[in-house]
């Protein structure tokens, strides 16, 4: 563990940018922009490579009516982009364009942003980024991932238990591990047909389209599921042939190795490591950190169920407990070369879900390891134990019997009993904080990395087209509720301006907030608050009649209302030209 945390000192602490887990960089034509005249493309640029949807781009004129466009396909064969070609002609007025696309990792992203052809219209059509996520579709999807997660791990650690532990009695054990593998089965099966519906955020019952089903078989996150259904065909097959086996000769437990491994690439390959820097060396981590992660764990439950069930040989207990620390350490080595890859900074684990979340799982590790420590001590104690009933056995006895004042078989054996069951109490222990870590694991594979997220927060924010109007991000937070306001000046000028003030979350999609006020105060000529008497304008807040009457520098208050009784004030600095 000390190891682990000095090399995470060395490497966060020189960790540069760079994305693993799509976000949107820029946009072309950029947000907010007016244009003198109308543009014949939109492009997306992202931090990663994306696939399309049939329906990834909805435009919509200044009258809320939907503009045909072309077919979404990658611009100049570049995987990370997205376009789009619009009509010849559009007419003046603000255009709002959403979209959704499905990142590397196989989780769809989505957002909307704004263009204004000749001149901003005084009302923009209504923000319509599509169909939001489905909540029975998310759902489902969400458990089948987690399933699986758990599947997976009591399949290969189970079979890894009995294959390099050589439990006495391996016939409790069979019911779990053919238990996990038709949760396995069953799970990406749920997964294979929930695709569909979760990229395009529709409801379960667009499962049965054809059309859905077929694009989702010719996707990256489609095949792998179809490559774990062969692997877990394959894997049934090679147990049937070991059943009657006492044992497993090398090539093949070389054989359910390669399975394991191969197995465990089907999530390497749709997931985090699948993208961003460093993909083959990722892709080996994630692997290895998987397996370790099932044959510890799986391991755990196995001997959990033996020690229940039946008598389990010190021996067996004593190899368990090797093959335990190797895969701990295992574990540390990919889960701080993980860490680093995904965070990027120190300052991520604070400023981002996914930081956060990283910290509650470490800490939970820290409890497992606790647990694991206990584990050891109570395996060392039985093995002492049983090695000082073995040697009794075998010392002859004196004529005439034992002492009489050293009845020390009762005493080696009840020492023996209250071992193991300390033992079991400890591996019960690590299982259920195992089966919580679990869960933080599958969370964290589908929330955006530090490393994106602060990618896309350094992307240009300035209009394009004419004069740059005055553009100002200001995070805020209250209570769980996170993001940031881009609040637009156009022209950004002493005079009249137009104000156009947008909420995006912490995924960078656009969200609805009940209330947002705005107002400007220039503390050097003590001039204000001015209030600049935002309405709702459906998907942004905006004002046609905000007059700043003197150049300087003024402070910015946002004051954001989430619900009823939270809301949060944040203010910022902004220059104001003559």
């Amino acid at each position: 563990m000390l190891l682990g945390a000095l090399l995470g000192l060395l490497v966060l602490g020189g960790a540069g940018t760079a994305a693993a887990h799509a976000a949107l960089k820029s946009t072309d034509p950029e947000d907010a922009a007016v244009l003198k005249s109308a543009p014949r493309h939109i492009t997306l640029t992202f931090t990663e490579s994306v696939g399309l949807l049939d329906d990834s781009f909805r435009v919509l004129d200044p009258d809320n009516r939907r503009v045909h466009i072309g077919e979404a396909e990658h611009a100049k064969g570049r995987s990370d982009t997205a376009s789009v070609t619009l009509p010849a002609k559009l007419a003046k007025g603000t255009y709002v364009v959403a979209w959704r696309v499905v990142s590397a990792d196989s989780h769809p992203v989505g957002g909307a942003f704004t263009f204004s052809v000749g001149k901003a219209s005084a009302t923009v059509a209504p923000v319509d980024t599509g169909p939001v996520e489905n909540p029975a579709t998310a759902a489902l999807y969400n458990i089948a991932r987690y399933l699986a997660y758990l599947a997976v791990a009591l399949v290969i650690g189970t079979a890894a238990f009995v294959a390099l532990c050589r439990p006495a009695d391996r016939g409790p054990l069979r019911k779990p591990l053919v238990a996990g593998w038709w949760v396995l089965l069953g799970s990406t099966l749920a997964l294979l047909a929930l695709r569909a519906p979760y990229e395009t955020g529709t409801g379960p019952a667009t499962a049965f389209d054809a059309s859905a089903f077929t694009r989702t078989l010719t996707g990256r996150p489609g095949l792998a599921l179809l490559a774990r259904l062969a692997l877990l065909l394959t894997a049934a097959a090679f147990a049937v042939r070991l059943r009657k086996r006492d044992a497993w000769p090398r090539p093949l437990l070389a054989a359910g190795t390669a399975l394991a491994v191969a197995l465990a690439l089907t999530w390497a390959a749709s997931e985090h490591a699948s993208a961003g820097i460093q993909v083959p060396v990722a892709m080996a981590s994630s692997v290895l950190h998987l397996l370790a992660m099932a044959v510890w764990l799986g391991g755990l439950t196995a001997l959990l169920i033996l020690l229940h069930r039946s008598e389990v040989p010190p021996a067996a207990v004593a190899r368990f407990s090797r093959i335990a620390f190797a895969s701990v350490a295992v574990l540390v080595v990919t889960g701080v070369y993980q860490s680093w890859r995904g965070l990027g900074s120190w300052s991520a684990l604070t400023e981002t879900t996914y930081g956060r979340l990283l910290v509650v799982k470490l800490a939970a590790v820290v409890l497992l390891l606790t647990a694991a420590g206990l584990s050891r001590r109570w395996t060392v104690r039985l093995l002492t134990a049983d090695a000082e009933t073995a040697v009794r056995e075998r010392v002859p006895e004196p004529v005439g019997g034992p002492p009489a004042s050293a009845p020390q078989e009762p005493a080696a054996a009840a020492a023996g009993g209250a071992s193991r069951r300390s033992l079991r109490r400890s591996v019960l222990a690590e299982v259920a904080v195992g089966v919580v870590v679990l869960v933080i694991t599958t969370v964290l594979s589908s929330t955006l990395p530090g490393r994106a997220a602060a990618e896309a927060a350094q992307a240009p924010a300035t209009a394009g087209g004419l004069p740059a109007a005055s553009v100002t991000t200001i995070p805020f937070q209250v209570g769980r509720a996170r993001g940031k306001v881009q609040i637009t000046l156009d022209p950004g000028r002493v005079g009249d301006n137009t104000v156009q003030a947008v909420v995006f979350g912490p995924d960078g999609g656009i969200v609805t907030v009940p209330e947002l006020r705005l107002s400007l105060t220039l503390p050097a000529q003590k001039i204000g608050p001015l209030d600049a008497k935002l309405t709702d304008q459906g998907g942004y807040w905006g004002t046609n009649s905000l007059t700043l009457p003197i150049a300087g520098t003024w402070t910015m208050k946002a004051t954001v209302r989430t619900s009823e009784i939270d809301q949060v004030s944040v203010t910022k600095s902004v220059r104001i030209s003559a």
